[in-house]
């Protein structure tokens, strides 16, 4: 059975995140309390935005396997420290910007058979090329996309059918609407960040 991902709780996982951003600060009744320093949000968010966390539910999934999350593509030396991991499942990969070509992706066709590459990707391809590129990956790939509007133009929207692992778009349009999106061939969910 394919896994299943949650989208409210991926999304919510994703822009608003479930990271503490450190150790809790303990203090004697007689010192002050000092809350840890914001930590710089991904672009286009406000300082003290929580860092990208993905939430991934597996349903059909009863193992007890592990998730590895980077927030960039892994180097061909972490990936040949994955293999060393027990029950490694999930590699997620947390971009805020789009790989340019095939040729920043090539590390990703030495990752383990057994694990799955869920990526989780920011705004719209910045060219055909870009879209295209995904399709030369040959590891299992599940790609989500989070777009904060309504695409461009048609044309992008073809190079997002195009995207075979695409699995679905979150956009950030309020209120819900899908107007650009008529021809979008994937689900497409919508996201509300109330700050």
């Amino acid at each position: 059975m394919r896994p299943w991902t949650a989208t409210a709780l991926l999304a919510a996982g994703m822009v608003v995140g479930c990271m503490a951003n450190g150790p809790a600060t303990t203090a004697q009744p007689s010192q002050p309390v000092t809350p840890p320093p914001a930590a710089a949000g991904p672009p286009g968010r406000p300082a003290g935005h929580p860092t990208l966390l993905p939430l991934i539910l597996d349903r059909g999934d009863l193992r007890i396997g592990v998730t590895v999350q980077f927030p960039r593509i892994p180097a061909p030396d972490e990936i040949a420290d994955l293999s060393q991991t027990t029950g490694l499942a999930h590699v997620v990969l947390a971009l805020d910007t789009w790989p340019a070509s095939y040729e920043e992706l090539t590390a990703l066709d030495l990752l383990p058979q057994e694990s799955d590459v869920i990526v989780l990707l920011r705004g719209y391809p910045p060219s055909r090329e870009a879209a295209e590129a995904w399709n030369l990956v040959r590891a299992r790939l599940r790609l989500v996309l989070l777009v904060p509007d309504a695409p461009p133009s048609p044309a992008v929207v073809q190079d997002l059918n195009t995207m075979r692992a695409l699995e679905r778009v979150i956009a950030e349009v309020d209120p819900p609407s899908r107007a650009g999106f008529e021809r979008l061939q994937r689900p497409l969910s919508f996201l509300r960040i109330v700050e």
